[in-house]
C-alpha cells in the first residue's frame, strides 16, 4: 500500500521529529495528558469490589492486554500502580520499553485496575485522542528517545516521568487524529491477523517436527527410509511393558536411563557470580529444545573463577545438558567445551557402546521421555525434577547402529521443517516491522492516511 505525504511541511524545531505537517502544532506531554495521575475511578468503589489485576506479563507488546486476573480492592492495598479505562499504560523498565510493552485501557472489570508499579499512566487531555496518543507511545521515535533518557544501571534502567511530561507530541487537529487512529486501527488489526496466523503455522510445524521425532524414536523409521538404509520395513512388534509407550520393534531395549550413563555432573547449587565478560555461561534459558542457544540470554564468569565453577566436570562434545527445571527437560548436545555450566542443569555423557549421543538426544526430546518427567516433576510454581528420581526414568535403546541410522534421518527430516519455521519467522519479522514504520510514518506525519478507506 502505498501513501503520499501531506501537501505542505514546517520545521518542528526538534532534530528527533523533523518537519511537520504545516497545519499541525506540536506540544510538550505535559499538555497533552496527566502523567501518573490517580485512578479516579477506584474512588468511587468499595472495598469488596474487584477490578482488574494487571502484572507487566500482561501487557502486551505494542499493545493489548492481558484481563484475566482481578482482585479485590480491600486485597491489594497500596503499592501498585492505578489506572482506569481510557488510560494508556507504558512500562518503564529495561527491557520491556525497548521491547514495545504498553497499552490503551479498555474492558477493565469495573472500569479500574492495579498493575504493576513499573508501568507509567497517561491520562489523555481533551486536545489529543486517546488511541492517537497511544500510538503515539508505541512508534519508534517515542521509544528510541525513551531510551536515551533512562537512568539506573543494568537490568534496572527506567524512563523517568519527566520524559513523559517533556517529550514533544506531535499534534494534528482532532479530526485528523481520529482519521490517523481509525486507519492504524483497521491496518495494524490486519497485520496483526496474519501474523497470528502465521504463528500458529509455526505452532503446527513445532508440534510436527516433535510428531515425526516421537514416532520414529519409538517405532523406527518410515517404511521407505528403512528400506533405503537396509532395514526392515516392517519389524516385528513387542509389548514395551510400558503402559503409554506400547509396542516397539523386537530387537529393541526399553532401559533404564541413567544405567548407562558413563559421567554425569548436576551442576544444581550456588549461582556463579556473572561478569561482562570471559567464560559463556550456559543457564537454563540456554538450553532450548535440541540446542544451546548463544544469541538469547548471553552471560558470562570470570576465567579465573572457572576451574572452581566446573569443579563437578569439564564438558566434552556429545554430552547432553538437562534443565532440571525452569523450564524442565529441555536437551541439548554440548556443541563446544569453552563454555560454563549454570544451575539448574545435568550433564550426561552417556556409554557409547549402548547409546549414540544425537539418539539419544532426540529420544529425550519425544513425547515418551517428556511424559516421564512430568508424571515425576514437583514443584507448584515452577515444575522440577529431583535427582533421586534421575533412575525412574527410561529411554528406548534400538542397536547402536539403529540409532546410527535413525539420528541421521531425524537430522535431515528436522532440519527441513526448521527451515520453514525460519522462513515464517523472517516473514513475521517483516510484518512486524512494517507494523511498526507504518505506525511511526502516520503519527508523525510522514505520511497522510486521512483518505484511506477500509
Amino acid at each position: 500500500m502505498r501513501f503520499t505525504a501531506y501537501l505542505k511541511y514546517k520545521p518542528s524545531g526538534i532534530e528527533w521529529l523533523g518537519d511537520v505537517p504545516e497545519h499541525w502544532d506540536v506540544k510538550r506531554g505535559r499538555f497533552c495528558m496527566s502523567v501518573n495521575p490517580r485512578s479516579s475511578r477506584l474512588r468511587t468503589l468499595r472495598s469488596g469490589d474487584e477490578v482488574s489485576f494487571v502484572p507487566m506479563e500482561a501487557v502486551g507488546e505494542y499493545g493489548g492486554l492481558e484481563l484475566e486476573q482481578t482482585r479485590t480492592i480491600a486485597d491489594v492495598g497500596a503499592g501498585y500502580t492505578e489506572f482506569d479505562d481510557g488510560d494508556v499504560v507504558v512500562a518503564k523498565i529495561t527491557p520491556c520499553f525497548e521491547n514495545g510493552k504498553g497499552a490503551l485501557a479498555v474492558g477493565l472489570v469495573k472500569g479500574a485496575a492495579f498493575g504493576t508499579t513499573e508501568l507509567h499512566v497517561l491520562r489523555p487531555a481533551m486536545i489529543i485522542e486517546r488511541r492517537f496518543l497511544f500510538y503515539f507511545t508505541i512508534s519508534r521515535l517515542f521509544r528510541s528517545t525513551g531510551e536515551g533518557e533512562m537512568y539506573g544501571a543494568g537490568g534496572q534502567k527506567r524512563v523517568p516521568p519527566e520524559f513523559c511530561k517533556n517529550v514533544r507530541v506531535p499534534l494534528p487537529p482532532l479530526d485528523d487524529q481520529h482519521s490517523i487512529a481509525d486507519f492504524l486501527d483497521r491496518e495494524t488489526a490486519k497485520i496483526d491477523t496474519l501474523v497470528a496466523k502465521k504463528q500458529t503455522l509455526i505452532e503446527r510445524l513445532k508440534e510436527k517436527r516433535i510428531a515425526l521425532i516421537s514416532h520414529t524414536v519409538t517405532h523406527g523409521l518410515p517404511p521407505e527410509a528403512a528400506r533405503a538404509a537396509g532395514l526392515d520395513p516392517h519389524p516385528k512388534l513387542k509389548p514395551s511393558g510400558v503402559d503409554w509407550l506400547g509396542d516397539v520393534p523386537e530387537q529393541w531395549d526399553v532401559l533404564p536411563f541413567t544405567k548407562y550413563v558413563a559421567e554425569k555432573a548436576d551442576y544444581r547449587g550456588k549461582t556463579p557470580e556473572k561478569t561482562k565478560d570471559g567464560v559463556f555461561l550456559v543457564t537454563a534459558r540456554n538450553v532450548r529444545m535440541g540446542y544451546i542457544d548463544y544469541e538469547g540470554s548471553q552471560e558470562y564468569v570470570a576465567q579465573d573463577e572457572y576451574e572452581e565453577i566446573m569443579r563437578r566436570g569439564l564438558p566434552k562434545k556429545g554430552d547432553i545438558l538437562f534443565t532440571t527445571e525452569a523450564p524442565l527437560g529441555n536437551v541439548a548436545l554440548v556443541d563446544r567445551e569453552d563454555i560454563a555450566l549454570a544451575q539448574r542443569i545435568i550433564r550426561f555423557r552417556l556409554n557409547p557402546k549402548r547409546f549414540f549421543e544425537t539418539f539419544a538426544l532426540y529420544g529425550m526430546m519425544s513425547d515418551h521421555f517428556q511424559i516421564q518427567l512430568q508424571s515425576l516433576s514437583t514443584g507448584s510454581t515452577a515444575e522440577g525434577l529431583k535427582a533421586s528420581k534421575l533412575p525412574i526414568l527410561r529411554l528406548i535403546a534400538p542397536p547402536i547402529q539403529e540409532q546410527r541410522v535413525i539420528a541421521e534421518f531425524l537430522e535431515i527430516a528436522t532440519a527441513k521443517i526448521d527451515g520453514m519455521v525460519a522462513k515464517v519467522e523472517t516473514a513475521i519479522e517483516r510484518l512486524q516491522e512494517y507494523r511498526a514504520a507504518l505506525v511511526t510514518a502516520a503519527v508523525t506525519g510522514k505520511i497522510d492516511v486521512r483518505g484511506a478507506v477500509a
